[in-house]
């Protein structure tokens, strides 16, 4: 948490003054207490009426300014958490945007959403109800302890028996319950990453029927959360009970004392009526302490789950682009070239490629081929250094991808992943990601290679037609295609796409395939695919099983010396 305190230094005149108002408001709430014992003694005692009202408006003031030092700190409060929480998710937006495939993968999708949503809520709730109360509530229980020795020291020793006793109650709730938020957090963790899974995916769970299995998961992980919630609501409620029982029995303690203390003529009765005031604020003001307590300790587990976060660096180093610019070859004929590379996954038991081993010329097109889990999509993830080789190096004009900058290795390169993604907006705005300044001709021209500017063109809008969040308008082929065209605009000098035709015909994957190989702008492509027929007419085909290279060759070359490709061509012609 402490570290996470930084993101508060825009903010400091609104800590300071956040608390000073609210502990001017706590100072001029202890008066009360006074003067109502006047009020009592002075004037109903006296049948004084005058004082009486005069009292009366004194007590209006003091609510009145307390009115306003309140909403004053509660302004500066919420200015602070708020502009806190801002920073606090762009930061973390951000150091998760640097962050590596490898540790995104290790954290998971659902962790990193609950992170940037309520974690961040409880940690600003925190910071919010810490300035507003954390001074203000302790400044109350101890001044109100003092105005009582100022009225009678030994009705004011019940206050001294009274006040370590609620502490020790509030603060062992707050010890044990801490440890049981963080499993509350880590609970929603899981749900979450249920509730999305299952809208991720709901058509194919709907397909294959699995509605009620998926339920009964579901219900399995919220039981466990619900539990576990229970469990540690059952002890924060305990709080409120046991501190209103140790409060209102030193209530009956004083009310006695006092009673004696009057009768023996040491004290009045409105000092009395003081006292239990006193012991009421005290009373108020703990119940509020422990409900701040509580959502200290969410705020506290929260923290340490962003701040473990922020701990997890990046495994790979970039070069600054000045640093990149030197030793690039572009007038080689070679501009990939796999060096006896091997691939291990974080946290995997064995290599996912092994001895991956050849060299591709610039402007040829480039096959990969193999089942399902060979390492197609492992291999083609090395150029753009989406994951670092654990052995051998992967280089582009001559250079090892390690020594290039993020910026000048990725504008090299356009990738299409397998997984078709579009963002809400236009298709304008979609394709704009490819080239930020591209023209409209550039992007009918991307249409046009990609085979979507058919169904562009007869949408209403045409490149200004909405497309809704994940493309979720759209059928799937018209989403692969929209990815290629976005790929194909930036004009890139390697092309990768990786089984991003899964979805289209065989007609328009050979139309597209014959207008990638006429694009004439001398990009070297590579092509993942299952199918044969889309990578036959490559200039090289790599053949892969089980992470290893089985073969590289032409199409005729390979369906006389490679087995595994002649078993993939034969089952599916």
């Amino acid at each position: 948490m402490k570290k996470l305190l930084v993101f508060l230094k825009d903010y400091k005149k609104e800590t300071i003054l956040s608390p000073l108002f609210k502990m001017l408001e706590a100072g001029f709430e202890l008066f009360v207490p006074l003067v109502m014992a006047a009020v009592i003694d002075k004037g109903i005692y006296r049948d004084d009426v005058p004082y009486v009202l005069k009292m009366g408006l004194i007590l209006v003031l003091l609510g009145l300014i307390g009115l306003t030092c309140s909403i004053t700190a509660q302004y500066f409060a919420a200015k602070a958490a708020v502009g806190f929480s801002t920073q606090l998710k762009h930061s973390l937006f951000e150091h998760l945007q640097m962050l590596s495939f490898t540790e995104i993968d290790t954290l998971g999708t659902s962790t990193m959403i609950t992170r940037m949503t309520s974690d961040v809520n409880q940690v600003q709730n925190g910071v919010n109800m810490v300035l507003r109360l954390f001074l203000r509530s302790p400044f109350i229980v101890f001044g109100a302890m003092i105005m009582a020795f100022t009225i009678d020291v030994k009705a004011a020793l019940i206050f001294v028996v009274t006040i370590p006793l609620l502490s020790v109650v509030v603060f062992g709730i707050m010890m044990i319950t801490m440890p049981l938020y963080k499993k509350v957090q880590a609970g929603l963790d899981k749900v979450l990453g249920k509730t999305r899974e299952n809208l991720t995916g709901v058509r194919v769970i709907r397909a294959f029927h699995k509605e009620e299995q998926e339920i009964d998961a579901f219900e399995q992980s919220n039981s466990e959360l619900t539990d576990i919630q229970l469990f540690v609501g059952k002890l924060s409620a305990l709080t409120n009970p046991v501190t209103f029982i140790i409060v209102n029995a030193a209530t009956v303690a004083l009310i006695y004392t006092g009673a004696v203390r009057v009768d023996a003529g040491y004290i009045t009765q409105g000092e009395v009526v003081a006292l239990v005031n006193y012991m009421s604020q005290i009373l108020i003001e703990l119940i509020k302490l422990a409900n701040l307590i509580i959502t200290i300790t969410k705020a506290l587990a929260c923290a340490n789950r962003i701040q473990g976060v922020f701990e997890i660096q990046s495994g790979m180093e970039w070069k600054e682009k000045e640093e990149s610019t030197n030793n690039i070859d572009q007038s080689g004929q070679c501009i990939v070239e796999f060096d006896h590379v091997a691939l291990t996954y974080s946290g995997a038991g064995a290599e996912s490629l092994s001895d991956i081993d050849f060299k591709v010329k610039r402007g040829q097109t480039i096959g990969v081929i193999g089942g399902t889990g060979s390492g197609k999509s492992s291999l083609v993830h090395l150029i753009p250094r989406f994951y670092d080789a654990t052995k051998g190096s992967v280089k582009i004009d001559g250079k090892d991808v390690k020594d290039f900058s993020m910026e000048e290795l990725r504008e090299k390169i356009g990738m299409v992943m397998q997984k078709a993604v579009l963002f809400q907006g236009s298709i304008r705005d979609n394709l704009a990601w490819g080239k930020q300044d591209a023209t409209t001709e550039e992007m009918n021209r991307a249409l046009e290679i990609s085979q979507a500017k058919e169904f562009v063109d007869a949408k209403p809008g045409g490149l200004d037609e909405p497309i809704a969040q994940g493309g979720k308008n759209l059928s799937g082929g018209q989403r692969q295609r929209l990815t290629i065209a976005r790929a194909v605009v930036k004009q890139p000098e390697i092309l990768i796409l990786d089984d991003s035709a899964s979805a289209l015909d065989y007609a328009t994957d050979a139309k597209l395939r014959k207008a990638i190989r006429e694009m004439g702008d001398g990009t070297t492509v590579f092509i993942v695919s299952q199918r044969t027929s889309s990578i036959q007419h490559a200039d090289q085909i790599i053949v892969l099983d089980d992470g290893r290279m089985a073969g590289i060759g032409t199409h005729e070359e390979l369906l006389e010396t490679c087995e595994v490709y002649q078993e993939i061509h034969y089952s599916q012609v």
